[in-house]
Protein backbone atom coordinates (compact mmCIF):
# COMPACT_ATOMS: atom_id res chain seq x y z
CA UNK A 1 0.00 0.00 0.00
CA UNK A 2 1.55 3.32 -1.03
CA UNK A 3 -0.02 5.30 1.85
CA UNK A 4 2.80 6.01 4.27
CA UNK A 5 1.14 8.32 6.80
CA UNK A 6 -2.35 9.50 7.78
CA UNK A 7 -3.14 12.14 10.39
CA UNK A 8 -6.01 14.41 11.28
CA UNK A 9 -6.01 17.49 13.45
CA UNK A 10 -9.42 18.52 14.76
CA UNK A 11 -8.05 21.87 15.98
CA UNK A 12 -6.49 22.69 12.60
CA UNK A 13 -9.52 21.14 10.78
CA UNK A 14 -7.22 19.06 8.56
CA UNK A 15 -6.85 15.54 7.28
CA UNK A 16 -3.44 14.75 5.76
CA UNK A 17 -2.52 11.64 3.81
CA UNK A 18 0.99 11.03 2.49
CA UNK A 19 1.83 8.36 -0.08
CA UNK A 20 4.86 7.25 -2.06
CA UNK A 21 4.64 5.91 -5.60
CA UNK A 22 7.29 4.13 -7.66
CA UNK A 23 6.73 6.44 -10.61
CA UNK A 24 7.92 9.88 -11.67
CA UNK A 25 5.88 12.93 -10.70
CA UNK A 26 4.76 13.54 -14.30
CA UNK A 27 3.18 10.07 -14.38
CA UNK A 28 1.25 10.66 -11.14
CA UNK A 29 0.13 14.04 -12.47
CA UNK A 30 -1.32 12.39 -15.59
CA UNK A 31 -3.69 10.32 -13.45
CA UNK A 32 -5.46 13.44 -12.18
CA UNK A 33 -5.26 15.32 -15.48
CA UNK A 34 -6.86 12.50 -17.51
CA UNK A 35 -10.50 11.72 -16.59
CA UNK A 36 -10.28 8.09 -17.76
CA UNK A 37 -7.27 7.46 -15.52
CA UNK A 38 -8.84 9.39 -12.63
CA UNK A 39 -11.82 7.03 -12.81
CA UNK A 40 -9.52 4.11 -12.04
CA UNK A 41 -8.37 5.55 -8.70
CA UNK A 42 -10.92 8.06 -7.39
CA UNK A 43 -13.21 5.62 -5.60
CA UNK A 44 -12.31 2.64 -3.44
CA UNK A 45 -12.24 -0.65 -5.40
CA UNK A 46 -15.83 -1.53 -4.45
CA UNK A 47 -17.07 1.99 -5.40
CA UNK A 48 -15.61 2.70 -8.85
CA UNK A 49 -15.85 6.27 -10.12
CA UNK A 50 -17.29 7.67 -13.32
CA UNK A 51 -16.05 11.14 -14.26
CA UNK A 52 -18.74 13.14 -16.05
CA UNK A 53 -17.15 16.58 -16.44
CA UNK A 54 -13.42 17.23 -16.26
CA UNK A 55 -12.41 20.87 -16.72
CA UNK A 56 -9.04 20.58 -15.00
CA UNK A 57 -8.08 24.27 -15.01
CA UNK A 58 -8.48 27.18 -12.59
CA UNK A 59 -12.18 28.01 -12.37
CA UNK A 60 -13.08 24.61 -13.85
CA UNK A 61 -15.25 21.89 -12.42
CA UNK A 62 -14.84 18.14 -12.18
CA UNK A 63 -17.94 16.06 -11.49
CA UNK A 64 -18.12 12.36 -10.80
CA UNK A 65 -20.09 9.67 -9.08
CA UNK A 66 -19.11 6.45 -7.40
CA UNK A 67 -21.25 3.37 -7.89
CA UNK A 68 -21.56 1.03 -4.92
CA UNK A 69 -21.85 -2.75 -5.00
CA UNK A 70 -25.66 -2.51 -4.84
CA UNK A 71 -25.82 -0.02 -7.73
CA UNK A 72 -26.18 3.00 -5.40
CA UNK A 73 -24.61 6.20 -6.76
CA UNK A 74 -22.80 8.86 -4.76
CA UNK A 75 -22.04 12.10 -6.63
CA UNK A 76 -19.48 14.76 -5.91
CA UNK A 77 -17.72 17.70 -7.42
CA UNK A 78 -14.42 19.55 -7.43
CA UNK A 79 -14.20 23.29 -8.08
CA UNK A 80 -10.64 23.80 -9.29
CA UNK A 81 -8.83 26.71 -7.65
CA UNK A 82 -5.29 26.37 -9.02
CA UNK A 83 -3.28 24.02 -11.22
CA UNK A 84 0.53 23.90 -11.21
CA UNK A 85 1.54 21.04 -13.51
CA UNK A 86 3.15 18.70 -12.40
CA UNK A 87 3.63 19.86 -8.80
CA UNK A 88 0.03 19.99 -7.61
CA UNK A 89 -3.41 21.51 -7.63
CA UNK A 90 -6.00 22.90 -5.22
CA UNK A 91 -9.75 22.54 -5.26
CA UNK A 92 -12.87 22.45 -3.15
CA UNK A 93 -14.48 19.03 -2.86
CA UNK A 94 -18.09 18.47 -2.00
CA UNK A 95 -20.96 16.03 -2.03
CA UNK A 96 -23.68 16.45 -4.65
CA UNK A 97 -27.04 15.09 -5.65
CA UNK A 98 -27.68 13.18 -8.89
CA UNK A 99 -27.54 16.34 -11.04
CA UNK A 100 -24.34 17.53 -9.29
CA UNK A 101 -26.02 20.24 -7.24
CA UNK A 102 -24.04 20.63 -4.00
CA UNK A 103 -25.66 19.09 -0.93
CA UNK A 104 -25.58 22.02 1.48
CA UNK A 105 -25.92 19.83 4.58
CA UNK A 106 -22.70 17.92 3.80
CA UNK A 107 -19.18 19.17 4.53
CA UNK A 108 -17.03 20.80 1.86
CA UNK A 109 -13.25 20.66 2.04
CA UNK A 110 -10.52 22.73 0.47
CA UNK A 111 -7.82 20.40 -0.81
CA UNK A 112 -4.21 20.74 -1.76
CA UNK A 113 -2.68 17.81 -3.61
CA UNK A 114 1.09 18.18 -4.03
CA UNK A 115 3.65 15.94 -5.72
CA UNK A 116 7.41 15.93 -5.08
CA UNK A 117 10.16 13.98 -6.84
CA UNK A 118 12.23 11.62 -4.69
CA UNK A 119 14.88 9.52 -6.45
CA UNK A 120 12.62 8.50 -9.34
CA UNK A 121 9.61 8.07 -7.08
CA UNK A 122 6.91 10.56 -6.10
CA UNK A 123 5.84 11.67 -2.66
CA UNK A 124 2.21 12.77 -2.77
CA UNK A 125 0.72 14.83 0.02
CA UNK A 126 -3.06 15.20 0.18
CA UNK A 127 -4.30 17.84 2.63
CA UNK A 128 -8.03 18.44 3.15
CA UNK A 129 -9.16 21.38 5.28
CA UNK A 130 -12.73 21.61 6.57
CA UNK A 131 -14.67 24.69 7.68
CA UNK A 132 -15.62 23.11 11.01
CA UNK A 133 -14.47 20.38 13.36
CA UNK A 134 -17.93 18.85 12.98
CA UNK A 135 -17.49 18.61 9.20
CA UNK A 136 -14.12 16.91 9.58
CA UNK A 137 -15.52 14.53 12.20
CA UNK A 138 -18.48 13.73 9.95
CA UNK A 139 -16.27 12.54 7.08
CA UNK A 140 -13.99 10.67 9.49
CA UNK A 141 -17.08 8.86 10.82
CA UNK A 142 -18.11 8.08 7.23
CA UNK A 143 -14.80 6.25 6.66
CA UNK A 144 -12.90 8.80 4.59
CA UNK A 145 -9.51 7.57 5.80
CA UNK A 146 -10.21 3.97 4.80
CA UNK A 147 -11.87 4.91 1.50
CA UNK A 148 -9.18 7.39 0.50
CA UNK A 149 -6.40 4.98 1.46
CA UNK A 150 -7.97 2.24 -0.66
CA UNK A 151 -8.44 4.63 -3.58
CA UNK A 152 -4.85 5.91 -3.37
CA UNK A 153 -3.68 2.30 -3.12
CA UNK A 154 -4.92 1.71 -6.67
CA UNK A 155 -2.39 4.16 -8.11
CA UNK A 156 0.51 1.68 -7.90
CA UNK A 157 -1.27 -0.86 -10.13
CA UNK A 158 -2.20 1.85 -12.63
CA UNK A 159 1.34 3.20 -13.00
CA UNK A 160 2.72 -0.36 -13.39
CA UNK A 161 0.29 -1.14 -16.22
Amino acid sequence: MPVTHVSHDIDALTLTITAEFAAPRARIWQIYADPRQLEKIWGPPTYPATVVDHEFAPGGRVTSYMTGPEGDKHAGYWNIISVDEPTGFTFTDGFADADFTPIESMPVSTNEFSFQDKDGSTIATYVSTYATAEGLQQVLDMGVVEGASQAIGQIDDLVKA
